[in-house]
């Protein structure tokens, strides 16, 4: 082999290797074992489908009604608006019609890509997308190649699930002398008819004007209508052509019916080519912002396939949180939870601050509401509820006891608020939103304690971390966050040149953190050894801080390790990998990392489900306490009032190095080698 064809082959294999890190393959896919993937762009969720060219589910963000679920609201599942049929020669293609069915996610672009078979009459592809820089608009490309002469009809289709309400479908074709516009449309009201929800869609051709294929417009019934056209193609001719729809509710516009079809329009009028290229570029912008392991490729697209889908489920510029599933359907009703603050958002603020400023404008726009809770509950400033929707009102189901329990949300949230002024310093920011929320949840803090005497301001009667102990006394994370919190109340009052409240560290000093007589941390004050369903006490030491003694973090772990359930969610593991990897025990380190994910990927993708054997992804909050683990773990990163700094630790010897870039609000790169 000459040089010239030695250093083609090299790029070859390293452009292969490339594409094998940010590409997750969907294998031997079976309809009956299908757990879909995402294309998101942290408002409109497109999920996956098993059959050709349909999408499962359409999530839109930000919107909540009251269905299907109970006496709670639910994120709103929207017109499907992306879906396609496609006849060749009279023949409409489906599971027995076509062959080689494949499907690839390209993390790099976003984009779900799509390809079979139809006989020896077609091969077709598609690449589906959810536009990064367009927040309520969604893109198809398809291509078609011809093996034998054949007449194609694509049909592009809007469908209604049954929830919503007076649905009503609408048609035109906007001509205007450069260009002719077709615009299919619906419209509809949510289960309780409080919110309007609108969806358009519109074909992009590559003719030039008047060249354009007939379009039919058919009304199948109140849920579903359909545009379609036909073309003759030549064998070995290729004919690609584009889908671009919009959706929005009244949550987002007064008038959402026609700023669908406006978004429609603009998108169709900016052509696929200039959307290819915004989209592309604003998530290679995100990327920018990466972790790579150098000497396990398969890791790192694992860590990827996790960055992917936090990056997918937020975007910057809004005041939208994130659910315990994102946008990949309704697990969890679309509500917020402590696994926003807790364990998707500290990846966020290392890596996406933008974002994670996002996720505290949510609870920022909503502390009135946690102070009306409060109120209702007896006690003073802000208590945030467990589960959150729209309004910030608690929207717990009633025969979950964690909604009036639960009580260390309002710490968590307080405990985000001050880690973002960490790491960006960004003092305006503090005195408008930060401080409103730190001081009202110190607040609450000191009003919820019982007074006790010294040492012995309890908190009792609440469910912690471990959701299995209910209705306990002085939980380990619980009493850990209200002091942590009281803390930073102290400090941001100093930062802002205001005087604290010396209640805040007075009541501090005085709530327990329970131990048993060989210096154990206690879980409660009635706890007695049973198994948990995730990690409590050992959050104290990370990201609480409030154990820092090496020998007593051990003990910790060494006790409540084996107590974890193996039918427990994914991320308690994570952060004991994280611990262990701290402390020096690197082995341990990783075999319990693996298996804080590894059991939990479901075909034909391997999108997270909650626990091992679970059937419910993707667990969004998995992926936080896995990216922590490598993060704040491996990596060696840990957020402190000196900004973002690292510490000294070991990676596994199977690693050459690992490399974190776009850290923080100077995107700096961090790195650690193997020794």
């Amino acid at each position: 082999m000459n040089q010239i064809g030695f250093l083609l082959l090299l790029f070859l294999l390293t452009n292969m290797q490339a594409q094998d890190d940010w590409t997750v393959v969907a294998k031997n896919i079976d309809p009956k074992e299908y757990y879909g993937v995402t294309v998101a762009n942290g408002m409109v969720g497109l999920v996956s489908s098993a059959s050709p060219l349909k999408v499962d589910d359409v999530i839109l963000n930000g919107v909540y009604d009251y269905y299907q679920r109970g006496r709670v609201s639910n994120i709103l599942k929207v017109f499907n608006h992306m879906n396609m049929d496609l006849d060749i020669n009279g023949i409409r293609i489906g599971p027995g019609i076509i062959s080689d069915y494949r499907q690839s996610l390209d993390m790099k672009r976003a984009s779900l890509i799509t390809s079979f078979q139809v006989g020896e009459k077609a091969s077709v592809r598609s690449e589906l997308m959810s536009l990064r820089h367009l927040p309520y608009t969604a893109l198809n490309v398809i291509t078609i190649t011809a093996k034998d002469d054949i007449e194609i009809t694509p049909i592009s289709e809007i469908e209604s699930p049954n929830h919503l309400q007076d649905v009503r479908n609408y048609f035109a074709e906007i001509d205007r002398p450069h260009v002719k516009i077709p615009l299919m449309t619906s419209v509809a009201l949510s289960p309780s008819g409080r919110i309007k929800v609108a969806a358009s869609n519109s074909f992009i051709f590559e003719e030039e004007h008047g060249h354009e294929p007939d379009l039919i417009h058919e009304d199948w019934d109140y849920n579903r209508h359909l545009t379609k056209f036909t073309k003759s193609l030549k064998t070995n001719e290729s004919y690609s052509f584009a889908v671009v729809g919009s959706v929005v509710s009244s949550a987002h516009y007064e008038d959402p019916h026609n700023e669908a079809e406006r978004l429609t329009i603009y998108a169709m009028l900016e052509g696929k080519e200039r959307l290819l290229r915004r989209h592309y570029h604003a998530w290679n912008k995100l990327w920018e912002s990466d972790i790579q392991i150098e000497g396990d490729q398969i890791l790192t697209r694992d860590i990827r396939f996790a960055l992917y889908h936090l990056y997918s489920f937020a975007r910057k510029g809004t005041a939208y949180s994130l659910s315990p599933m994102g946008l990949s359907g309704l697990g969890y009703n679309g509500h917020v939870f402590w696994d926003t603050e807790i364990w998707m958002y500290p990846p966020l603020l290392l890596l996406q601050p933008e974002i994670a400023k996002s996720i505290l404008e949510y609870r920022f726009e909503r502390l009135q509401a946690a102070k009306q809770n409060a109120f209702a509950h007896g006690y003073e400033g802000a208590m945030f509820p467990w589960e959150s929707a729209g309004d910030g009102s608690e929207d717990t189901p009633v025969w979950a006891l964690t909604g009036p329990f639960q009580h260390h949300i309002s710490g968590d949230i307080a405990w985000a608020h001050w880690k973002y002024f960490q790491v960006t310093k960004d003092k305006d920011w503090l005195m408008e939103r930060g401080w409103p929320v730190i001081k009202e949840v110190a607040d609450f803090w000191t009003s919820r304690v019982e007074r006790n005497g010294p040492g012995r301001y309890d908190i009792n009667n609440v469910i912690g971390a471990n959701e299995w102990e209910e209705n306990i006394d002085n939980n380990a994370y619980t009493n850990g966050m209200a002091i942590t919190t009281l803390r930073y109340a102290h400090q941001a009052a100093l930062v802002l040149g205001r005087t604290p409240d010396p209640d805040w560290l007075h009541v501090a000093e005085n709530i327990p953190i329970l131990k048993f007589e060989d210096g154990t941390t206690r879980e409660n004050a009635t706890y007695s050894g049973v198994m948990i369903k995730q990690a409590d006490v050992n959050l104290l030491a990370y990201p609480m801080n409030i154990v820092s003694d090496a020998e007593e973090i051990m003990k910790d772990l060494d006790y409540y390790t084996p107590r974890m359930s193996p039918d427990g969610p994914a991320m308690g593991n994570a952060i004991l990998a994280l611990l262990y990897n701290r402390l020096g025990q690197t082995k341990k380190a990783i075999s319990i990392f693996r298996s804080s994910y590894k059991p939990n990927e479901v075909p034909p993708f391997g999108v997270l489900a909650e626990t091992a054997g679970g059937t419910n992804p993707y667990f969004a909050t998995g992926a936080g306490g896995m990216l922590q683990a490598v993060l704040f773990g491996f990596g060696g990163l840990e957020i402190t009032d000196d900004g973002i700094n690292q510490m000294d630790v070991e990676i596994p010897g199977e690693w050459k190095k690992l490399t974190i870039s776009g850290v923080g609000k100077d995107d700096e790169t961090f790195e650690v080698s193997a020794n």
